[in-house]
C-alpha cells in the first residue's frame, strides 16, 4: 500500500513524503529507525497488488540522473544562479516523468525552498544519498563541489554494475541457447519418433520410456503448464514486493553458492561510498549512516546495518558498530577502524569500496573462467543424453535383426 507521510526530520523540518509498505505500523516502524518523528500516515490508491504498475511512480534511472546532475554542475560552475539553472535544464529534459518532477522542484525552490528539500519531498524517486548531499553543499556554500562528488559516486556504482552485466551476457546467453535447443528437442523432433518406435516393435529402453513419456506429457499439458509457470511467476513476484518477501528474497542471494559472496561485497561497498560521499560533504556521522544504509540494495544487509544508528547514538565506537552488524567483512572493519582512530575515516571507507570492487571483479572473473566449461559440459552432457534416448531403441532392434 502506498502512505502519504507527514514527518519530522532530525533537523528540525517538517516534510511530506510518499512511501510503499505492507502495512502502517510497519511503516512507522520503519521511519522511526532512520530517526524520522511520523505526524500523521494517510493510506492512499489500492493495495500494490491490485494496481497497475504506475508509470509516474517510476524511478529515474541513474544514467538519466546522472546527466542531469553534470549539466547542472557545470552551470554552477559558469555563475549562473541556481534558478536560471533549472529553467535551462528543464528545458532539456525529455524523460515525461523526471521533466514533470524537475518543473515542481523548481517551483519550490522558487517558492523559497532550500534545492535539497525540493528533491527530498520526492522520497524514493530519486537516490536517498542526493538529498542529504545537496543539504551539505547548502550549508558549506559549496553546492557545486558537492554535486560533482555525487557525480563521482555514480559514475563508480554504474562502472560497477556494468562490469556485473558484462560480466553474466555470455553465460545467459549461452543458457538461452542451450535451454532453446533442448526445448525443441524436447517438445517437438524427440515425439515425432512415437510413430517410428512402434513401427520398430520392440521394448523400449527405460531411458527412452521416460524421455518419451516427459516429453509427451508436456506437449499435450504445454497450455496447462504455461498457465500454471506463469501464474507461480506473477504469485512470487508480488510476495516479493512484500517487505518480508524482499528480505528473505535478499538473505537468500547471500546464501548462494559461489555468487552469494560476491552480492554481499556489492552491498557492502554500496554502503561504504555512500557514507564516504556524505562525510566527505560535511555531514556527521550519525546522519551520514542513517542515509546511507538506506542507499544498500539488498535488504537483508540494510537490515542488520540499521542498529548501528542507534548503538553510535548510545557512545559506540563506529567499527563496534559494524562489528555488532555481523555482515561487514573483517578486513574492511579493520580498515574502517584504523581511518577512524586517524580522522580519516572518509578516505578509509573510500579505500574500502575500491578493495571491495576489486574482490567482486576478481571473483566474478574467477567464477566465469569455471563456469564456462561447466556450463558446456553440462549442457553437452543433457543433449548427449537426449540423443542417446532416442537411438537406443534403433541399436536395439539391429541387434535383434543379427
Amino acid at each position: 500500500m502506498e502512505f502519504l507521510c507527514r514527518l519530522g526530520t532530525p533537523e528540525g523540518r517538517v516534510v511530506e513524503e510518499i512511501h510503499q509498505s505492507a502495512d502502517a505500523e510497519t511503516l512507522r516502524s520503519a521511519l522511526e529507525r532512520r530517526g524520522l518523528h511520523v505526524f500523521a500516515l494517510e493510506r492512499r490508491g489500492f493495495p500494490i497488488a491490485l494496481r497497475l504498475p504506475s508509470f509516474k511512480r517510476r524511478r529515474v534511472t541513474h544514467r538519466q540522473f546522472l546527466v542531469f546532475n553534470q549539466e547542472l554542475a557545470a552551470l554552477l560552475r559558469a555563475g549562473l544562479p541556481l534558478l536560471q539553472s533549472l529553467d535551462l535544464l528543464l528545458e532539456r529534459r525529455a524523460h515525461p516523468r523526471f521533466k514533470s518532477v524537475l518543473a515542481e522542484v523548481r517551483e519550490r525552490v522558487k517558492a523559497g525552498e532550500d534545492l535539497s528539500d525540493a528533491f527530498a519531498h520526492y522520497g524514493d524517486l530519486f537516490p536517498p544519498l542526493y538529498a542529504a548531499s545537496l543539504k551539505a553543499g547548502e550549508r558549506s556554500g559549496e553546492l557545486e563541489r558537492v554535486i560533482r562528488r555525487f557525480i563521482r559516486y555514480l559514475q563508480l556504482l554504474l562502472a560497477a554494475r556494468r562490469k556485473a552485466i558484462s560480466a553474466v551476457v555470455y553465460p545467459a546467453v549461452l543458457v538461452a541457447l542451450s535451454v532453446g535447443m533442448i526445448a525443441i528437442m524436447s517438445l517437438y523432433v524427440i515425439p515425432r519418433f512415437e510413430d517410428f518406435y512402434q513401427a520398430l516393435d520392440v521394448e523400449l529402453p527405460a531411458l527412452t520410456r521416460a524421455v518419451l513419456g516427459t516429453s509427451l506429457f508436456v506437449r499435450r499439458h504445454a497450455i496447462l503448464l504455461a498457465i500454471a509457470i506463469a501464474a507461480g511467476v506473477f504469485a512470487a513476484s508480488r510476495w516479493s514486493r512484500t517487505p518480508s518477501g524482499r528480505l528473505t528474497v535478499d538473505r537468500a542471494k547471500l546464501r548462494l553458492p559461489l555468487a552469494g559472496s560476491i552480492l554481499h561485497r556489492f552491498a557492502l561497498s554500496e554502503f561504504t561510498r555512500s557514507l564516504a560521499t556524505l562525510l566527505s560533504g560535511g555531514i556527521p556521522l550519525v546522519p551520514s549512516l542513517q542515509v546511507a544504509t538506506q542507499a544498500v540494495g539488498n535488504r537483508f544487509v540494510r537490515s542488520r546495518l540499521e542498529p548501528a544508528v542507534g548503538q553510535l547514538r548510545e557512545g559506540s565506537a563506529f567499527h563496534e558498530a559494524m562489528t555488532s552488524s555481523g555482515v561487514v567483512t573483517d578486513i574492511a572493519i579493520d580498515m574502517i577502524k584504523v581511518g577512524e582512530s586517524t580522522g580519516a575515516l572518509a578516505d578509509m571507507l573510500n579505500e574500502v569500496s575500491d578493495f571491495l570492487d576489486e574482490e567482486v571483479e576478481t571473483r566474478v572473473e574467477r567464477i566465469l573462467t569455471l563456469l564456462e566449461p561447466v556450463m558446456l559440459v553440462l549442457m553437452g552432457g543433457i543433449i548427449a543424453l537426449l540423443l542417446l534416448a532416442m537411438y537406443l531403441p534403433m541399436f536395439s532392434a539391429w541387434r535383434d535383426l543379427r
